[in-house]
């Protein structure tokens, strides 16, 4: 038995199911984050299709948790309840190696082709889960929540440049791990600064402790520019064909933390405009080292 079907005479297999799947996944991209989107057109065809499945994941869980299914009419019991079966559905599909739901089969193929495992799923949801329970963050809980909403998807990421199209997935070196894990807590932090207003207003979050005065939007920037600078320095050890998309990235959001020193109005979500955004991409694509990397 082969897994070729028929069904009302067209010809369908498991190739064709998973090629719709990573479709699928692209189409989440390409609707949620334009920013996010051009970076992942910097990348070769090797991880390209991986790193969609990543993000399609990623932004599903996420619109569980902040307002969809809220608006849909989900009480918070009943999105964690939601948010429960796709972790479960997840973890189901990366051991067997099948999924009804179509981004979570492209994710699933990635993982069991790059090493991606429980260790990095599991905090992740753990991370989306907290949103629905906690609202304001001391440091130690901001940490656990920047690790399992970003870090760990920065290392899924490093997982698909090290391991995509290779029989055997290893582990990235630890200066890579250490690259990846503050490149996204980086992202994590520009994003929690941008969006500090809304966050509080829409959502009762505060998850940097600048609203309370815990801290100040200049130590959060200190911070975000150190993970900036130390990831800076460790793109260029990366495959060829993820350093151009990983500059463009990091770029970006370098840009946006310089944004953000120069606007004293939280009112007003701070932007990289779109000339900017592709003289940024050029320069990555031309091989330009990061901003901030040593010579």
């Amino acid at each position: 038995m082969t897994d070729r079907t028929v069904r009302r005479g067209v010809p369908t297999s498991l190739a064709l199911y998973d090629e719709t799947a990573r479709d699928a996944a692209a189409a989440v991209i390409s609707q949620y984050s334009t920013s996010f989107g051009l970076a992942c057109r910097l990348l070769g065809a090797r991880p390209r299709p991986h790193v969609r499945s990543i993000y399609a994941l990623v932004r599903v869980a996420d619109e569980i948790v902040d307002g969809p299914a809220e608006a849909a009419g989900l009480s918070p019991t009943e999105a964690e309840a939601v948010l429960d079966e796709l972790e479960i559905e997840t973890l189901r599909a990366i051991d067997r190696g099948f999924s009804a739901n179509l981004v979570v089969h492209a994710f699933a193929l990635t993982a069991r082709e790059c090493g991606i495992g429980a260790d990095l799923v599991r905090p992740f949801f753990a991370s989306m889960r907290t949103d629905l329970s906690t609202y304001d963050h001391d440091d130690a809980s901001h940490d656990a929540y920047v690790y399992g909403s970003a870090e760990v998807v920065g290392l899924m990421c490093l997982q698909v440049f090290v391991n995509a199209g290779s029989k055997h997935p290893t582990a990235p070196a630890d200066v890579l791990v250490d690259g990846a894990r503050r490149l996204g807590a980086a992202f994590q932090d520009v994003n929690f600064l941008r969006d500090l207003d809304h966050d509080e207003a829409a959502l009762g979050r505060d998850y940097l402790g600048v609203s309370t005065g815990a801290t100040t939007r200049a130590a959060v920037l200190d911070r975000i520019d150190g993970d900036l600078a130390a990831a800076a320095s460790v793109i260029p050890l990366l495959p060829a064909d993820c350093r151009r998309a990983v500059t463009a990235a990091h770029d970006l959001f370098a840009a946006l933390s310089e944004r953000l020193r120069r606007s004293d109005d939280g009112s007003m979500r701070v932007r990289v405009p779109d000339a900017v955004k592709a003289r940024i991409a050029v320069r990555a694509m031309l091989g330009g080292s990061p901003r901030g990397a040593r010579a």
